[in-house]
């Protein structure tokens, strides 16, 4: 069940990758919703995924420690 969580996050932030507010939110949402080794799996996939979209960047300090 987890790892749909997992998959359906970061499908979500594919969708909305078009507003950085709404990226915000959403993974705002998927921090309090997934696992700690999710989370770094989530963090990992974040940077690969913003590296051609620099105005997603900023967003990647909600998941960051």
């Amino acid at each position: 069940m987890s790892r749909a969580i997992y998959d359906y996050t970061k499908t979500i932030l594919e969708r909305v990758s078009f507003d950085v507010e709404l990226f915000c939110r959403e993974l705002s949402k998927a921090a309090q919703r997934l696992l700690p080794f999710e989370l770094n799996e989530l963090r990992i996939w974040l940077y690969d995924f913003t590296k051609d979209k620099p105005h997603l960047v900023s967003c990647i300090a909600i998941i960051s420690n």
